[in-house]
């Protein structure tokens, strides 16, 4: 493809390192219409240009984005390893730009396609490298989106540092963020993400290999189908992390697939546009072969935030412990007597099994549920199995109406 007039410019001026080429929707931004009414286009990749395919979805129509845009990583030259062999790297016409202005431009505009497309408490996950994730993050930032999560990639496999100038390039940086700073709302299974983590709390670096062996997608000539393919642990996690069976998950920038496959295994609905045929017909391939899991195995963990809620009065109430009972830490440190109107006596004190098990201890604060025990026989439980057991006949009270 030959240069447009800014490479043309670059090329008089005897510029190396800075002759990009040109994005249409940048050179000529096109008129675009209204959005339609009609429904979303379900489980379907969009062929076209990102931002007037964006432009006929409805407003407020998906759950949660995922956006693997263009890296922009201005390479320049080939790169070879040490034994003189070429580095297959992204040097694909769509991951190249004029200039940073020309990237910023067009950060912003698929930005704001997007944030029209999300609804109220909808996130958007973006990932990128050094290259472009700082302007993107401030881009974010700019149009509204509230951050809520920088996380990291790390590869345990990394592409080294060939000419031993730099560190390894070993990780890439996702943003999480919220479509405003009013979206409290938001999805996040925390108690799911938890319970496979080994009950901690899952942290802010992500532990996973780059995209090798059987899931990397090749040619005929057994070339790399797409330079920057995803690994599907990595997907998988976003996916059970912010979003719900049956939720619909964009990805502007579909490329091979992997969001697709992803959202298909999980019982997700996805969207995706994608401007090259070559990669939307591989995708297609890709998911046509994917099998969705049964039901009960991607069903939503019970959020403990969405549960009705309990006092420990109306547990006292239901005759599930007596006044008078003893109540204990699980180590048999402290005792505190339960009263009548469902508050503890510790001594002279009285009060809520919260402020009572903080003062009991010397703490600011304390989770009376879990740090308050009653006896059961020959063991010691914690007073939140009686709340769950409140919790159940709700359940059922709610189920025979």
């Amino acid at each position: 493809m030959r240069p447009g007039p800014a490479g043309a410019a670059a090329l008089a001026n005897g510029s190396r390192s800075q002759i990009k080429v040109l994005r249409p929707e940048i050179l000529a931004p096109v008129e675009r219409a209204s959005a339609p009414e009609g429904p979303l286009p379900l489980d379907e990749i969009l062929i076209g240009d990102c931002l007037e395919e964006l432009a006929r979805l409805p407003a407020s129509s998906v759950d949660l984005v995922f956006a693997d845009p263009p890296y922009n990583l201005q390479l320049e030259s080939t790169l070879s390893r040490p034994d003189q062999s070429v580095v297959d790297a992204v040097d694909d016409e769509w991951d190249k730009f004029a200039s940073f202005a020309d990237y910023d431009a067009f950060t912003k505009a698929w930005l704001a396609a997007v944030r029209r497309v999300m609804k109220p408490q909808a996130t958007i996950f973006v990932i990128g490298s050094y290259h472009n994730i700082f302007r993107v993050g401030a881009a974010l930032q700019d149009q509204g989106y509230w951050i809520l999560n920088d996380i990291v990639w790390r590869k345990t496999n990394p592409m080294p540092n060939f000419r031993g100038r730099r560190f390894t390039n070993a990780h890439e940086t996702l943003i999480w963020a919220a479509k405003d700073s009013g979206a409290k709302n938001y999805r996040f299974n925390y108690e799911l993400l938890k319970a496979g983590n080994e009950d901690c709390q899952l942290r802010s670096d992500w532990l996973f290999p780059i995209c090798t062996g059987h899931e990397r997608l090749k040619d005929e000539s057994g070339r790399k189908t797409h330079p920057t393919q995803k690994p599907e642990a990595l997907l998988a996690r976003i996916l059970l992390a912010a979003s719900h069976a049956g939720d619909v998950v964009l990805d502007p920038f579909f490329g091979s697939g992997t969001t697709g496959a992803v959202a298909k295994r999980l019982g997700r609905h996805f969207v995706g546009v994608e401007r090259e045929e070559a990669y939307a017909a591989a995708a297609r391939r890709r998911i046509a072969a994917v099998e969705s899991l049964p039901p009960e195995a991607v069903a939503p963990a019970p959020s403990k935030r969405s549960e009705p809620r309990v006092p420990f009065s109306a547990v006292v109430e239901a005759g599930l412990i007596e006044p008078g009972a003893v109540l204990v830490d699980e180590k048999g440190r402290h005792r505190a007597v339960v009263r009548a109107d469902g508050a503890l006596g510790l001594g002279a004190i009285t009060g809520s099994i919260h402020k009572i098990g903080a003062l009991a201890q010397g703490l600011p604060a304390c989770n009376g549920w879990t740090f308050w025990h009653f006896r059961r026989g020959d063991r010691l439980e914690p007073i939140d199995a009686l709340r769950s057991m409140m919790r159940e006949r709700l359940r059922a009270a709610e189920g025979s109406d």
